[in-house]
């Protein structure tokens, strides 16, 4: 059992938690949620023991091995893999002292941990997880200080993940992930024996991960059974209901104060009204939940402009002349598009969202664009690059210097920073605040094409609705990359996946795309061989294509199993062998009169045969997943 003791938490003569209790059930998978700002982050501070709070505790069986990333991000020259390997602490200290312990009997129980721990498994675990982080062999062997910081941290979530905590603690564990890392992150929490806490704003790993939702709000916590889609219907019944006694109360309270009004002067009835007067000064208010009124996105709409808006006509575009990052690019953006790029981190999304940006050139091939096209384009670096010492509307005027007052308070309008908000220092806004006010930024000049790379980073859940709402009621045309599908799925009506060098449009809906990230099957195209299917099928020969496919893949899931089996296969042979090593009269029957040269040549062979088991089952699961 996992408690949260009446935590109280000031902070800058603040107060973030007032009194916070929960108790989560052991192997309890809990979403923890809240506002931003609403002291999520603090909370979880206080159960890694980061952060002292001011009262109250956090209570947990004894022994029990919390999990959580460490704020650094791992550097220097040892590998992802090595990295990983690594965070088992135990299985690297029993490895040492295997290799130099000579003491027979205490070799024998070194040995025997090992096996209990499934110690020889570990690297193919270790690769496992870090294919499913989306690093690929060669990307595994490469030191950790080639690697930028959200890779890093991608290690740093691995490294947590192979570790296997009791509790695993996790904080917007998604944020440094692409779609395709995401999905594969919520397969392997969904399996997780342990207990989970997780920060996160994605709506469908809350729904599809947590079985049980913490809600934080004025600085209490709230506990609810189910997923997030189960929590919204919870809390809108609980907000009709307090809207309901608010309102009961409200009139009794007006005819209170009526009657006291009416009768306090007068003898007969003044006892009356005193008794009524102190009935109303004990009455406590209901207060309605909470609602931020400054939550708002509101997209100005552009003039009309006749399609196209770009055309790429095989267009090669990178950031060396030799070194291409995509080619034969053949797109067309016309004002009513709504397109979500897909792909792997690292397949080019980004680089073809500044080739449309006007911030590439192509290097080869044409892209057109129309004579009067705006563009604003958002990137996650614009929000942590804000200067903190501007206010948002000094920022704004600045950017707008040729317009009225008026037309720049207006905007700064449409993002909630109105009032006291408009003036506050950038340094005392939220992420989310921030997000907003880059976003302002980018669309003040009423931008025909909305280009929006991961802009839902520093959101919440309910200004991740808005922000959907407030695309769909936005005129021009969007182009998206996101990992939240949900967003995804909200917004956009066309997909474009970035792979292979080579950007064209899916043929399936989001449904399909993920069914086919995860393996369930492939994507349903329209039959045409056009790469523009409405995800409806095409007959016969759609299916003939579609069973082929399936048996394809029922052969690459066989030849997977059947290298898992091989791998565990020889584990179990090598720990057979180091036991017999280390205590010769536990040795196995067929190993019993066996001697130890012939013993170590026989590991030397069998490890041979791993290594090569182990790559054979790399690349089994790397075909597996596409």
């Amino acid at each position: 059992m996992f408690t949260i003791n009446g935590i109280t938490v000031r902070l800058g003569g603040r107060t973030i938690l007032d009194g916070a209790s929960a108790t989560i059930p052991p192997g309890g998978k809990v979403g923890l949620i809240g506002r931003n700002g609403a002291g999520k982050s603090t909370l979880m501070k206080v159960m890694i023991g980061q952060l002292e709070p001011d009262a109250g505790s956090i209570g947990m069986p004894r022994r029990t091995r919390l999990g959580y990333i460490a704020q650094e991000a791992p550097d220097g020259i040892a590998t992802p893999f090595e990295a990983v390997l690594a965070a088992d602490t135990e299985r690297e200290a029993l490895l040492a002292e295997a290799e130099t312990c000579v003491e027979p009997h205490r070799l024998g129980d070194v040995h025997d941990r090992l096996i209990a721990i499934d110690a020889y498994s570990a690297p193919a675990r270790a690769a496992r997880i870090l294919i499913g982080l989306g690093f690929d062999e060669v990307m595994q062997a490469q030191p950790l200080s080639s690697f930028s910081g959200g890779w890093k941290m991608r290690v740093a979530l691995a490294s947590l993940l192979f570790s296997a905590p009791d509790v695993l603690l996790l904080d917007e564990p998604s944020n440094h992930l692409d779609l395709e890392a995401t999905l594969w992150l919520e397969n392997f929490l969904q399996s997780y024996s342990g207990t989970i806490i997780v920060i996160s704003h994605e709506r469908d790993l809350l729904n599809n991960v947590v079985d049980t939702i913490l809600h934080l709000q004025g600085g209490k916590l709230t506990l609810y059974p189910g997923g997030y889609d189960s929590f919204e219907r919870q809390r809108a019944e609980r907000a009709a209901q307090l809207a309901a006694a608010k309102a009961s109360q409200d009139s009794q309270r007006a005819r209170l104060q009526d009657y006291v009004a009416r009768n306090s002067a007068r003898a007969s009835t003044a006892k009356q009204a005193q008794s009524r007067a102190k009935m109303l000064a004990k009455m406590q208010p209901i207060a309605a939940l909470a609602e931020d009124p400054t939550l708002r996105f509101d997209f100005p709409n552009p003039d009309e402009l006749r399609p196209p808006l770009i055309t790429l006509d095989l267009a090669t575009v990178g950031y060396t002349a030799d070194k291409p990052i995509l080619k034969r690019l053949n797109l067309r953006i016309d004002p009513d598009d709504r397109i979500a790029l897909l792909g792997r981190n690292g397949n080019g999304k980004t680089t073809l969202a500044r080739l449309l940006a006007g911030q590439l050139e192509p290097m080869e091939g044409r892209m057109h664009t129309s004579g009067k096209l705006t563009i604003g384009y958002f990137t996650q670096y614009q929000v942590e690059e804000l200067p903190t010492d501007s206010t948002p509307l000094e920022l704004m005027s600045r950017a707008m210097k040729d317009k009225a007052p008026g037309a720049v308070r207006a905007q700064l309008g449409r993002f909630g920073f109105s009032g006291d908000r408009a003036t506050a220092q950038i340094a005392t806004l939220s992420g989310g605040e921030r997000a907003r006010l880059a976003l302002a930024l980018v669309t003040r000049d009423a931008p025909h094409l909305l280009i929006l790379d991961e802009p839902t980073n520093h959101l919440d859940v309910d200004a991740r609705e808005a922000l959907a709402q407030a695309l769909n009621d936005y005129e021009g045309a969007v182009i998206l990359i996101s990992h939240d599908r949900h967003i995804v799925e909200l917004t956009a009506d066309r997909l474009v996946l970035v792979d292979g060098g080579l950007a064209q449009d899916y043929p399936g809906s989001m449904e399909d795309y993920i069914d086919f990230v995860l393996g369930r099957n492939q994507p349903r195209g329209d039959g045409k061989g056009d790469g523009k299917g409405d995800g409806k099928g095409g007959g016969k020969h759609d299916r003939k294509a579609n069973a082929q496919a399936r048996e394809a893949y029922k052969a690459l899931q066989k030849a997977l199993n059947e290298a898992e089996k091989k791998v565990a296969k020889l584990h179990a042979q090598i720990a057979a062998i180091d036991a017999a090593m280390a205590d010769p009269g536990k040795a196995p029957k067929e190993l019993a009169n066996v001697n130890m040269g012939e013993l170590a040549r026989r590991r030397g062979t069998l490890q041979t045969d791993l290594e090569a088991a182990e790559a054979a089952w790399l690349a089994a699961g790397e075909a597996a997943e596409g």
